[in-house]
């Protein structure tokens, strides 16, 4: 037989010997399966550690952005722009004349110092056109001379013709004379009436003749107040055919094209023989005057001040550092300046931060200067924490202060 709850073939129950037989009784319940003592600690660690590290790498990236943006707790006097050239006084060398090019005495890149020869223009034309001028002048000298002997002929002409008047007056004088004698005989008959007529006739005459001289004076009057006013006119003359003569003398220089000052030249633009215009490029010339301009964001200009130092690196030379000093600030933002000015007044508006031109002098004192060259690219740091002197300008050394 077999125990009740048993089936066959189940392997029986091995009990210990050791152990003693269970007291009869009912049995009691199963007791709950206990979790390991170490796990709730463990996971709580691992959460706080974690929220740790998360709250560090937030913290660390917020670092990050206010360092990159510089602002506080980092924020720093040093306002930097990378909108930044070199700069000078970059000129355009360009004839006044038209004409064919007779001599180029220059290279490309050389050194010039003021008055050189840059350019020569044929001048046979323009020396013609002097000497026309010259001659013209002489003609018009002349004519002059010749208005002041008119001027001597029409006051002696009117001195012949006071003559005349006097002697006009004399003889109608006489003949009024003779008149009164002959009315004064014929009434006794001494003389004919037909006597009597050819002393009236006489007597006209002469007042007739009176009349001619003093009208013949009058003429002659006017005749030297036309000389008179036609010296200013020939005057006049003489005074444009001298400035014929200068504009002439002018055109003539102007066929020598000379350097305006000391400098460097940039390429030629011109050779030997060709035909240039009025106002056509034919080569640049660089003096020796460098600044920097650096377009500084409008954000940035809340403490830049004239005089403040400024360091700038030069990317053509390895990133040398250089010194300078802030010495103008533009009165209007860049935009401002630009051939169509932005009208915000219509439209959608995107608010842009405008850039204001910050014209920063270098000082002289430091190696390899004179390898800066216009338009080359700078990074310019400005320290707004000091102030210093206004530099003087670079070009006359006068510099205007600041009210």
């Amino acid at each position: 037989m077999t125990e009740t709850g048993k089936t066959p073939g189940s392997a029986p129950d091995v009990q210990p010997a050791s152990q003693p037989s269970p007291s009869p009784g009912p049995a009691p319940a199963p007791a709950p399966a206990a979790m390991p003592a170490t796990t709730q600690p463990r996971s709580a660690r691992i959460r706080l550690v974690s929220s740790i590290l998360f709250g560090g790498v937030a913290l660390a990236g917020v670092l990050i952005v206010l360092y990159a943006w510089q602002l506080p707790p980092f924020s720093s006097p040093i306002e930097s722009t990378e909108n930044a050239n070199v700069r000078g006084q970059t000129t355009i060398i360009s004839p006044q004349l038209s004409g064919y090019v007779y001599e180029v005495p220059v290279q490309d890149f050389q050194w010039v110092k003021a008055g050189d020869l840059l350019v020569r223009i044929d001048d046979r034309i323009y020396q013609q056109h002097l000497d026309q001028g010259l001659a013209q002048l002489g003609i018009q000298k002349a004519a002059l001379d010749n208005n002041l002997q008119q001027r001597r002929s029409a006051e002696a002409t009117i001195v012949q013709r006071q003559a005349t008047v006097a002697n006009a007056e004399a003889q109608s004088q006489k003949a009024s004379a003779d008149l009164r004698r002959s009315n004064a005989l014929v009434t006794d008959g001494s003389v004919s009436k037909s006597e009597l007529d050819v002393t009236r006739a006489a007597d006209a005459q002469a007042r007739a003749a009176l009349a001619e001289a003093k009208a013949s004076l009058e003429i002659a009057r006017q005749d030297l107040q036309t000389v008179i006013v036609n010296r200013g006119s020939l005057e006049a003359s003489v005074k444009n055919a001298e400035a014929a003569i200068e504009l002439a003398r002018i055109d003539l220089s102007n066929t020598r094209i000379t350097a305006p000052r000391d400098g460097q030249l940039g390429q030629i633009g011109t050779r030997l023989g060709a035909y240039v215009n009025s106002g056509a490029q034919l080569m640049g010339l660089v003096p020796h005057p460098r600044w920097i301009i650096a377009n500084m964001k409008e954000t940035q200009m809340a403490n830049v001040r004239l005089g403040q130092p400024v360091t700038f690196t030069v990317d053509a030379l390895q990133n040398r550092k250089m010194r300078g000093r802030v010495q103008r600030i533009s009165p209007a933002a860049g935009s401002e300046f630009s051939l169509l000015p932005a009208d915000n007044a219509t439209g959608n508006f995107v608010k842009i931060a405008q850039r204001i031109p910050v014209r920063i002098t270098v000082d002289n004192d430091q190696d390899e200067i004179e390898r800066l060259r216009p338009g080359m690219s700078v990074v310019v740091s400005i320290d707004t924490s000091q102030d210093g002197p206004i530099p003087p300008d670079p070009v006359d050394g006068s510099v205007e202060q600041q009210h």
